[in-house]
């Protein structure tokens, strides 16, 4: 990049001379450019046209001259990544501003939040770490899935707030032969992202393909024929009734892309730049509902942003960083929310080196322990969970130890990220240790777990459950979809949990399935398979002028529903 090689230049000669007068040969300068004399000729002279210097030089080979520099070199780099940004040269402005990363946060600062270009409003957010190929199919982050809904459209899909699956490629929807039959009749004129109509045979071919895949075959498990009936319709055929279906079309497993390529969509949004340090998203001209307000997201990727190093954790809350560097000040949160998701501990019961009784006694050990209440984790970022859901209690434990029920000598434990389970796997070794057991702790980088295999030799386990718009939903989701449960539950225990969600799926009455799921769930704790710990605190913090800011079940904000007022002086 000619244009960070000139700023390093520049810089070079600044650090020598300084912002005062200097009498300077072309030879000396040469030196300080580690250069040849005519290629320094030519430096100043350009950079004396661009008013960075002031060059006074004298006839004679050898005679000093008079240079001053007019500009400091952080002036330079903030009005290059300003002229880099209006011509859309993102990459550039990126790699422009790892010039000195002790200055970053101030580099930066006055190009993030709410910016109108070319008269379109954009939104600059800062974040934290790489993000994952934006596949719907192999996403794990909340960032990242939250981007996948941005990206991509479903049959049905869910609003902010809304339990239940709204119309979204699909107009309506009727279900036919009591449960076992469902048809959707798709929009006209639905295109994909690369301007391309989105045709219903393309639909049918989608579907066929997600049925085979990990995360699909589980949400389309009843699924026996898809076909297309009538024009603008799609039809589903079960072999067993599953009133959950809409929901399980508005899932991320579910999410419909291009048959060429994954990350091209029919959302709100579309990819338009990719880069490990930018990834930006420009409003679909063709979108099928109402048009959101801002043309352009961008996601400016640096861990230097942030204070600590870029580990996956549930401390960082969603920032939009003000406009105007002097607006630093009031950059607060402007929504709040304790999300339904949870960090959980699960025991293993199918591998017999704990009992029942075990499995109770450490839920116990730990609800009265208080080791949740003494972590290293911000208080106003999470919170200790009283229940599985609204409505949904965790079960008592036992107000005293029995000393009878002893902890084998060894257990081993097994967690992923984020970085508090770090935090609680550390606490628990301590804790275990004073019941005279030893505990074994193991990382698994994942978000989830990939399959059985590393799980069935293990005792405990630590993970992360994110909660979706529609929580019951998205719990029945997570014991059809998780390896998990094939891995701590009995064999007669996973028979009768899969007897129990097929009979759940065939009652019609929204009320009576969540009832009969939550009489579920409620058996699970008690036995000690599984036990929520701690919620996540979500927050979207904005400076003023950045308006519409809703917070979603991910812990994002709603890209669809923010807006910004016009520039300043706009006509």
């Amino acid at each position: 990049m000619r244009l960070l090689h000139r700023l390093n230049q520049y810089q070079r000669l600044y650090q020598h001379i300084g912002p005062t007068v200097q009498s300077k040969t072309v030879a000396e300068l040469a030196a300080i450019f580690f250069c040849s004399e005519r290629h320094t000729r030519t430096l100043l002279s350009q950079w004396q046209q661009a008013g960075w210097i002031d060059w006074r030089s004298q006839a004679g080979r050898g005679k000093r001259a008079q240079i001053t520099c007019l500009k400091t070199p952080e002036d330079l780099r903030s009005s290059c990544l300003q002229k880099l940004l209006n011509e859309g040269d993102h990459s550039a402005a990126l790699q422009l501003s790892q010039l000195d990363p002790r200055h970053l946060n101030a580099l930066f600062a006055p190009h993030l939040g709410g910016q109108w270009q070319a008269n379109a409003p954009t939104l600059r957010i800062p974040f934290y770490r790489p993000l994952q190929h934006l596949d719907p199919q192999t996403l794990s982050g909340r960032a990242e899935q939250h981007l996948a809904h941005s990206l991509h459209a479903g049959l049905t899909r869910y609003i902010t707030g809304v339990a239940t699956p709204q119309p979204d490629l699909a107009h309506h929807w009727q279900i036919l032969e009591q449960g076992s039959v469902w048809q959707f009749f798709l929009r006209s004129q639905l295109y994909w992202h690369n301007g391309e109509p989105l045709r219903v045979e393309q639909l049918c071919q989608l579907f066929a393909r997600l049925r085979h895949t990990p995360r699909g075959r589980h949400s389309l498990a009843n699924v026996v024929e898809i076909s297309q009936p009538y024009a603008q319709c799609l039809q589903f055929r079960l072999d067993t009734a599953d009133y959950w279906l809409a929901h399980r079309l508005a899932d991320l497993s579910c999410l419909l892309f291009h048959p060429d390529d994954p990350t091209l969509g029919a959302g709100p949004f579309k990819l338009a730049h990719v880069a490990p340090e930018l990834v930006r998203l420009e409003q679909h001209p063709y979108y099928h509902l109402q048009h959101p307000y801002l043309s352009a997201i961008e996601l400016w990727i640096s861990a230097q942003l942030f204070d600590s190093e870029p580990k996956v954790s549930c401390q960082y809350p969603v920032s939009i960083f003000p406009g105007e560097s002097s607006e630093i000040a009031r950059l607060s949160p402007v929504k709040r929310r304790t999300s339904l998701g949870f960090c959980y501990l699960a025991i293993n019961l199918k591998n017999r080196h704990l009992s029942v009784a075990q499995a109770q006694k450490i839920i116990a050990l730990i609800q009265h322990s208080g080791l949740l209440d003494n972590l290293p984790i911000d208080p106003s970022l999470v919170k200790r969970s009283q229940e599985i859901l609204p409505g949904w209690p965790l079960p008592a434990a036992q107000t005293s130890y029995q000393n009878d029920v002893r902890l084998p000598a060894r257990l081993a434990l097994l967690f992923h990220p984020p970085v508090e389970l770090e935090w609680i796997a550390e606490a628990l070794q301590a804790l275990f240790a004073t019941e005279g057991c030893q505990l074994a702790t193991q990382y698994h980088p994942g978000r989830l777990w990939d399959n059985g295999e590393h799980l069935a030799s293990v005792d405990l386990l630590l993970g992360d459950r994110l909660i979706g718009e529609a929580p019951v939903a998205t719990l029945e989701n997570w014991l059809r979809q998780d390896p998990l449960w094939g891995e701590i539950l009995g064999d007669s225990d996973l028979q009768e949990q899969q007897r129990r969600l097929l009979a759940i799926q065939q009652q019609p009455c929204a009320e009576q399935r969540e009832e009969r799921l939550r009489e579920h769930f409620q058996q699970l704790m008690q036995q000690g398979s599984i036990t929520p710990l701690f919620n996540y605190q979500y927050q979207v913090s904005a400076p003023p002028g950045v308006n519409g800011v809703e917070l979603t079940a991910w812990g994002w904000f709603d890209f669809c529903q923010a807006w910004l007022p016009p520039p300043i002086g706009a006509a």
